[in-house]
């Protein structure tokens, strides 16, 4: 199994990165950034690209991949809904359009949040944008897509890229997981239903995290 991943070097792609790398059904892991990751790994590859939009002029390279794992995003904190659609619809769409043209048997894997709005038409922001992202993404002509939607993650052993908030959050994990339980997971489980859903597919297009924790299981 042969991956892309964009957005290693934040706490999702980061920690799936980890899961991959050491996962024995994964032979190489192409990751697609705008800086180089602090990391080394033989099965690790990088493509350094400074806009995402541009990745037609690799198209033979991303040709021979079987699967991408979109990890990339950005926080709605301090955003009105036009700045977040910029951040979020107008970056990952036009790089998913523009990869289901280049490799349109891969299978595409978004990340994007618990309680994602997929009417469109919440009271959230930050939901209403994801909803439109993940619905435009479910029409592209892919061998599938799939729109992850995890709450708290714990982080991988390893990971660099965690912030302290996620700390005090790792450390009351168990707490979290019995109050919680449909809003917490492992980052683990994270990457590892990510290589099923490309491995063995799944039967809905959108997980939410008690979907993920099955799709984890071997």
């Amino acid at each position: 199994m042969k991956l892309i991943i964009t957005g290693a070097t934040g706490l999702v792609g980061e920690g799936v990165l980890l899961v991959c790398l050491e996962n024995p059904a994964v032979t190489e892991v192409l990751t697609i950034n705008r800086k180089p990751l602090a990391r080394k790994h033989e099965k690790l590859k990088e493509l350094i690209v400074t806009d995402f939009s541009e990745i037609e002029q690799y198209s033979e390279r991303l040709k021979n991949y079987g699967a991408c794992f979109f990890c990339a995003g950005a926080s709605s904190v301090g955003e009105n809904e036009a700045s977040f659609t910029k951040k979020t619809y107008d970056f990952v769409v036009p790089f998913a359009k523009t990869l289901s043209g280049i490799n349109p048997q891969l299978v595409f894997i978004y990340v994007s949040g618990n309680r994602t709005d997929s009417s469109e038409k919440g009271d959230v922001m930050w939901a209403r944008v994801k909803g439109r992202t993940e619905n435009a993404l479910l029409k592209l002509p892919f061998k599938a897509v799939y729109a992850f939607r995890p709450g708290f993650m714990k982080p991988v052993k390893g990971q660099q890229n965690v912030r302290l908030i996620y700390r005090v959050f790792e450390a009351l994990y168990p707490l979290w997981l019995s109050i919680l339980p449909n809003w917490t997971c492992m980052m683990r489980e994270v990457g590892l239903a990510m290589i099923h859903c490309v491995s063995r597919g799944y039967d809905k297009a959108i997980l939410e995290v008690q979907a993920i924790k099955l799709q984890a299981k071997p």
